[in-house]
């Protein structure tokens, strides 16, 4: 059972032989103490999810970089939904270019894996278009053209204010909690100027919208293509004043979606999805 808080107090006061202040004025120091580490804790916990740590391995005589959960226990997929999502973001983000050829023998040594949940690996991303295989030259990576940012980014404008439309309606607190501390790692990140960070936060926050719209079917349409465009979101943001109007763009859409002000939302969301994919630099 856990002591009363002026109990507690005078206690603390004892212990530190603190004389000057009175028990009530201690207690509101413990609260508010508290009330800090409690908005620290939250903001832990939101990175956590967040940063994907590394670890490295030793294999073979040369050391291999995973990323974090490639072997975590908590983590239920099957090995060759593992190395896909490993390659799917790769590309995205560019570590494999378009006409890049993908050995299987290479990625399997890197991974750590046998080659059997890389072909599966390639045999997904084939089916998605994002690679092609060839008889003389193996397997290519097919990437994004500029028509293929275009017709995303009109998608999105179409979905993407529905979802907000929707998540403004349907939110829970829960989320609406989540989000919020989201929009402060922002803040926090745009001050920084770290894009890795942003880009990462850009795609939490428009998952929670998806999440929290109640759609299925938005969520799975949505998430998949704004995840295909990470490289593009990556460049826009390194653009000068590009990430303090993003931020400012975000806080509009949050404000609205706190508010359940759903026609404000939708707005805020279309012009943020517009503006985003205007600010793309030719690459």
């Amino acid at each position: 059972m856990l002591p009363r808080r002026e109990s507690f107090a005078a206690i603390l006061r004892h212990k530190a032989k603190i004389k000057t202040l009175s028990p009530r004025r201690t207690a509101a120091v413990i609260y508010g103490f508290e009330h800090t580490l409690y908005k620290f804790c939250r903001l832990y916990i939101c990175i956590q999810k967040l940063v994907i740590p590394l670890e490295t391995r030793y294999t073979s005589g040369k050391d291999v970089t995973y990323m974090a959960g490639f072997y975590d226990s908590k983590d239920y997929s099957s090995l060759s939904e593992k190395v896909y999502r490993n390659l799917r973001d790769g590309i995205a983000e560019g570590k494999y270019r378009t006409g890049d050829c993908l050995v299987e023998m290479k990625i399997a040594e890197e991974l750590g894996v046998s080659r059997t949940p890389v072909r599966e690996a390639l045999k997904q991303l084939e089916l998605e278009d994002l690679v092609a295989s060839h008889p003389n030259r193996g397997v290519v990576v097919k990437g994004f053209s500029n028509e293929d940012y275009q017709d995303v980014s009109t998608i999105r404008h179409l979905l993407e204010g529905q979802a907000a439309y929707w998540a403004a309606q349907r939110i829970t607190d829960e989320l609406l909690g989540e989000l919020k501390d989201v929009v402060e790692l922002m803040e926090f990140y745009t001050q920084k100027n770290d894009v890795e960070h942003l880009v990462r936060l850009d795609t939490r926050f428009h998952e929670i919208v998806y999440e929290a719209s109640g759609s299925r079917t938005i969520r799975h349409i949505l998430a998949s293509l704004h995840h295909n465009i990470r490289k593009a979101r990556q460049s826009s943001l390194t653009l000068p004043e590009r990430a303090a109007c993003s931020l400012s763009e975000h806080q509009k859409i949050f404000s609205a979606l706190e508010s359940h002000d759903a026609q404000a939302a939708k707005e805020f969301m279309e012009s943020h999805v517009a503006i985003a994919a205007g600010s793309r630099p030719n690459e």
